[in-house]
């Protein structure tokens, strides 16, 4: 019989299959979000001095859309359409936002499946400055996301709207 304390297992969570289900679940939910906003108030509203939700979402897509591709090619360079400075961003409308929240989810889903289990544990520094694993990298893509559509429950709320439920990611 084998001493417990001797032997040497691994146990596997997660598997990145339902990672990345997890972080696609929240990026639906975001989605439905910026869906609902009326487009004046997406790129106007603010309380408390807050950027308008537009400029959080963003945020949000360059964050992801530069740090998914990143992660394979090494570049980490903003592009125009995924940067997320009011001044310098080309992304205008709600429309425009919306497809490239497409675009953005497609490319998660293209560069996804090129990350191997191993480089999930690999330490990357993102954009220069931001030195983590790449799984804890991700995790905190995702907590950004979710910090910022809280922002955006709150400003829907006092707009008289009513957000879609946060338990709906599908």
């Amino acid at each position: 019989m084998e001493n417990p304390q001797t032997t040497e297992t691994t146990v596997q969570i997660i598997t990145p299959e339902e990672f990345l289900e997890q972080w696609l679940g929240h990026r639906s939910l975001t989605k439905k979000l910026i869906e609902i906003f009326p487009e004046d108030q997406l790129f106007n509203h603010s309380i408390g001095g807050m950027r308008p939700f537009a400029d959080m979402a963003k945020e949000v897509l360059g964050i992801a859309g530069i740090g998914i591709k990143a992660l394979i090619t090494g570049d980490w360079k903003f592009t125009p359409e995924l940067d997320y400075n009011p001044q310098r961003s080309i992304v205008k409308t709600k429309a425009e936002l919306l497809i490239l929240w497409d675009k953005v989810t497609e490319d998660i889903l293209a560069y996804w499946p090129r990350i191997t289990p191993q480089q999930f544990r690999e330490t990357v520094v993102a954009f220069g400055m931001y030195e983590a694993p790449i799984y804890n990298m991700i995790l905190y893509w995702i907590n950004n996301e979710i910090h910022h559509r809280g922002q955006g429950y709150v400003y829907l709320r006092s707009l008289g709207i009513e957000p879609p439920a946060f338990w709906d990611r599908g």
